[in-house]
Formats: C-alpha cells, structure tokens, sequence
C-alpha cells in the first residue's frame, strides 16, 4: 500500500501543537513504561560491527547502511534495531532479575517501503528486562503486554486532558490470539488482512507465536531466530479509526533460551551464526533470560494523535507520490 489520505481527513492539531504533544507524550510514556516494568533509562550505539553479531538482521534480507571507519580500519553499521544489544548489556551492566533497560533507538532501514506508516527513518523505545527461568510462559508475556498497553493508555487519556480537540479512546482490554488461530479465523485472508479485521473488531489485540510456519505453509510474519522465542513472543497492535485499519505499535516477546536458539538457528539455515560472540555467549548459557521488545515513538504519536501520516510526526525522506498526495490532502509533512 502506497500513501493514501482519507478525503475527509484534518487534522486536529496545528504543526506547533503537534509538535509540543510529541514531546509531551515521549516524556509521559517513558514516565509510565519505566515505572509499570521497572526500567532504568541507559544509552545506546547507534552502530555495530558487522562481525559482532549485535545487528538485528529483521526479516534477512534488508541491507544495513554501513561505513568505513578512518581510525579503525573497520567496517560500521548502522542498527535495525537493538534487540541483541540490549540483552548483552544487561550482562555487562550486571542487572538482577526483575530488573531493565530502556533506550532511545533510532535506526535507518534504507529498504522500507514507504506508505502511511514506514519510512526508512526508524525511532522507538527499546526495552529489554531479565526474567527467571520459571517466567518464561504466556502468562508472563501477557502480563508485560498489559502493562504496556496500560500505560498508553494513560498517556492516551493524559494527552486528551490537555488538548480537548483529541477525542479517539484507545482500549485497555488485550484481545489475545495466536497466529494460528488468527488464520484458522481467517483462512482466505492474507496476514494483513487478518489484522486488520481483528483489530476493527478488538481495537486492541495482541497477535502471539510469530516467526513460525502455519498450516498454510508460511509464517503469519518474517522473525529473525536470534532474539525472540517464536514461541513465546508476539505483535501488539491497535485499531487506527483514522486510516481504518490496524498499527502494528510494538514487536516484543520472551527472547529465545539456548536451546530455542539452536532450534531457531537449523530451521533458519543460519547456523553461521553460531560463531558470533553473542550467539557463542547465548549458546553457552552465559546470558540472562530477558523479555524485550520495540515501541514505535512516531507510530504512537500518529495513533494518539490521530494523523494520517507517519511523515507528520517525524521528518525523513519521501517518495514522490507520498510528496504529491500529502500537497493534495493539504497534509504537512515534517
């Protein structure tokens, strides 16, 4: 899907309001998500080396931007994400159970398409939180997935205090469901399209066990097999009333044990992998059990202010047509 703008779309912020309810709402999240999971706020690179291992290769095929370094003579890249990062440092950091990091992330994906929510400019929250061994189990994957959610929702309900003209309620109540059964529910649909219906009928849903094949044959979504259990993790997504379909707002889940991670690493054929320090650390057991996961900063901020358009709320590069449709609809791009 290109850029589409609804004919009956405006916006109920002007561009200084949006851009003051942006600030308004990262720093009353962060506030809620660090309270609700018992995070401390840490610091985070904004490139890797390749032979690290640390570089979240998304889906396998996307090319991470890289660079030489004049001093090093070695090669950076730029981050996907920072989903392995996270776990090594809450080793090195030397945090206890119960206890995790969040981060600022921002990333460039230069293979994104770019429609209503992707852009090749990516930012978010990562979070990661070492867990027991006896928590790796839905009903704790459940319990983080509502504490998130609640605090949104709060943030949703705070942000509304403060600008009357924002009127959409975000459900507190998680619909939750397996990939499975979403297509068992849907059988004839495409992955998008089961969620877009779930979410029009749940508004809040949270789409669990991603990463494996289905019946049909293929995965409800590409995972890489090194950060999170396909067993254990899931997508967290909410109705967007705007564009009249579902925002995917969260990826996150319990991350793979040493022994989900050889089995991840042989049906992936990437057992390569094996020789990374992060995958020879996991492997050998000398890395905590974490529950982890992103928050799109730009893609929350578009729901809870209910834009139309990814670009009003970030600025990146954009295609043409997203250029001439936005000048169309009157929509300001950042």
């Amino acid at each position: 899907m290109k850029t589409f703008i609804p004919e009956t779309y405006k916006t109920v912020l002007n561009t200084y309001d949006t851009q003051t309810a942006i600030g308004v709402l990262k720093r009353t999240f962060e506030d809620k998500l660090s309270k609700n999971l018992n995070l401390k706020r840490v610091t985070a690179p904004l490139f890797v080396t390749p032979e690290s291992g640390l570089n979240d290769d998304l889906n396998g095929f996307e090319r991470a931007v890289s660079f030489d370094i004049l001093e090093t003579k070695t090669l950076g890249v730029v981050v996907h994400s920072l989903a392995k990062w996270k776990r090594m440092a809450l080793h090195r950091y030397g945090f206890k159970v119960g206890e995790g990091i969040y981060t600022d992330m921002n990333a460039i994906r230069r293979d994104e398409e770019m429609d209503n929510l992707h852009s090749i400019y990516v930012d978010q929250w990562d979070w990661e939180k070492i867990i027991d061994v006896k928590d790796r189990n839905f009903d704790y994957l459940k319990g983080t997935v509502q504490a998130i959610v609640d605090a949104i929702v709060d943030t949703s309900e705070y942000l509304k205090s403060l600008y009357p003209t924002l009127t959409r309620t975000i459900e507190r109540k998680v619909k939750f469901i397996t990939s499975q059964e979403l297509e068992d529910k849907y059988p004839d649909k495409t992955s998008k399209e089961r969620e877009n219906l779930i979410a029009k009928e749940y508004k809040t849903v949270f789409i669990m066990q991603i990463g494996g094949v289905l019946k049909s044959g293929k995965p409800h979504d590409g995972r890489a097999p090194d950060y999170d259990d396909w067993e254990l993790n899931g997508d967290l997504l909410f109705y967007n009333e705007t564009m009249d379909m579902a925002i995917e707002i969260s990826s996150m889940g319990i991350r793979v044990s040493p022994d989900s991670l050889d089995k991840q690493l042989k049906i992936s054929n990437h057992d390569e992998r094996r020789n990374y320090e992060f995958h020879r650390l996991l492997l050998g057991g000398k890395l905590p059990y974490t529950i982890g996961g992103g928050i799109g900063q730009s893609r929350l901020s578009l729901l809870l202010l209910e834009k139309a358009h990814v670009g009003e709320v970030q600025v990146s590069i954009w295609d043409e047509q997203t250029i001439a449709e936005c000048q169309r609809k009157k929509v300001n791009l950042l």
